[in-house]
């Protein structure tokens, strides 16, 4: 067996953990910071909408010398607005331009096809509609809400509320990093994109009902037993599944890596970057929130419970005792009046003696059942 296949079984079968709950401060500190990134981020430069949600034209360039910054500026020149330039593999262009009617893509069109000194019947021109736009934009948002609404209701009766709503926090909490980092980078926002968030949403989801299927399985004995405390419980099922987690997480990014960093950085495969980043980025994101932010806020939520806080509190009174009495038989004085209450509460309580049974006195040493018995030197008296 490797070292991780052994660490897992170590992992799974609770022989070794790490307390990634105790810690839960921390990872939320981590997940603050992120996300403060990631909103600052999309508060200064915002997203860069395509022409598929605002409306616009796009235009495809056959193999040309023309540079990026040469085809932007003719752009922007022509139509009076922003202007987003790709280069492709085939040595072409890909102009985006947004917010143009029909007369001003024409013209846009006919300026670029002049500049690149070919007719403008070769110059590919593909123009969407501000309407069409504002439908893809309003569809996109109704089937995030759906699918948001959707997971509640059913991690709500799989499971509980609380793991539902921690759920919903460990999405939300991919969704802003993924759309921040989106914001920095300032890749359009495409179509693709869209496929691509809601793709890591339902993988994050994924991983995370694995990890509360098992947190419920460990911490469903948390009556049955005095030993550990339902934080400690539900440590031990991120525990189990943590190998797991890692080993799928590595394999689905590495396949998105590859589009992402060669597909789309190298061989310039234009739409490509588009749904790679997101899936790169909410895949990392939704590996980190199912196992520091999903149990974390699971536990404190439950811990709130009046019947759980009682259950810790007698859990950590014992521990205490037993620490205080291993300490005291070190220093060789033992608290006997500890063990008196020990024993007390351990011993299993006597069968009273009926009324009115009268008390049997013990039986003479050496008696016989007729009375007869021998003296000391031997002789039957």
């Amino acid at each position: 067996m490797s070292r991780i296949g052994a660490l897992g079984a170590k992992l799974y079968r609770g022989d070794s953990s790490y307390d990634f709950v105790a810690r839960r401060k921390l990872w939320y500190g981590i997940s603050l910071l992120m996300i403060v990134i990631s909103l600052t981020g999309l508060g200064a430069k915002g997203l860069f909408m395509g022409v598929e949600f605002q409306g616009g034209a796009v235009y495809t360039t056959p193999k040309t010398e023309m540079t990026v910054e040469q085809a932007r500026s003719t752009a922007q020149a022509a139509s009076g607005n922003d202007a987003r330039v790709q280069q492709l593999g085939s040595g072409g262009l890909r102009i985006t331009v947004t917010g143009l009617d029909t007369e001003t893509s024409n013209e846009t069109r006919a300026a670029l096809a002049k500049e690149l000194g070919i007719p403008t019947q070769q110059l590919d021109s593909d123009l969407v509609g501000p309407s069409w736009g504002e439908q893809m934009t309003s569809k996109a948002l109704t089937g995030m809400v759906i699918f948001l609404v959707l997971v509640s209701v059913y991690l709500a009766i799989a499971f509980e509320w609380r793991m539902a709503l921690a759920a919903l926090v460990a999405l939300i909490h991919d969704l802003v990093i993924t759309v921040g980092v989106y914001a920095i980078v300032g890749f359009e926002v495409t179509p693709g994109t869209v496929v691509g968030v809601l793709t890591i949403l339902g993988y994050s989801l994924y991983d995370t009902v694995v990890v509360f299927d098992k947190v419920k399985e460990k911490t469903g004995t948390l009556g049955k037993q005095s030993r550990h405390t339902y934080g400690e419980l539900a440590n031990l099922g991120l525990n189990a599944t943590l190998i797991r987690s890692v080993n799928t997480s590595v394999v689905a990014l590495l396949p998105v890596a590859g589009l992402l960093f060669i597909g789309a950085g190298l061989l310039g495969g234009g739409m490509l970057k588009d749904i790679a980043l997101s899936l790169f980025v909410g895949l990392a994101a939704g590996t980190y929130s199912s196992i520091m932010i999903a149990t974390p806020v699971v536990v404190d939520l439950k811990t709130r419970e009046s019947t759980v806080k009682a259950h810790d509190k007698r859990v950590l009174t014992k521990r205490a005792k037993t620490l205080t009495k291993v300490g005291s038989e070190e220093d060789g004085s033992v608290d006997l009046h500890e063990e008196d209450d020990d024993a007390d509460e351990d011993a299993e309580p006597q069968d009273a003696a009926p009324a009115g049974a009268g008390v049997v006195a013990p039986r003479r040493q050496g008696g016989t059942p007729g009375g007869r018995g021998r003296s000391r030197s031997g002789k039957r008296r």
